[in-house]
């Protein structure tokens, strides 16, 4: 049996497996700074003023009931 060869395959297998340990670390990072930014921006939009209650549209009469088109 090789020694180098086995060395190598054990150094692989150690490095495939702290990569995946990282991967799994950098997604929970990425996960905990999307859930932080979507509270701010909830936040942020809960404080935005509402805006004044609009007038009723008019229904009856030739003022603003009718439009006028040219094709």
């Amino acid at each position: 049996m090789d020694i180098a060869a086995t060395n190598a395959i054990v150094r692989t297998a150690t490095a495939q497996a702290s990569q995946t340990t990282s991967d799994a670390v950098n997604i929970a990072v990425l996960k905990k700074a999307l859930n932080t930014q979507a509270a701010a921006a909830a936040t942020m939009l809960e404080a935005l003023p509402q805006p004044p209650q609009q007038p009723a549209l008019a229904t009856s009469g030739t003022l603003g009931t009718r439009l006028n088109t040219i094709a």
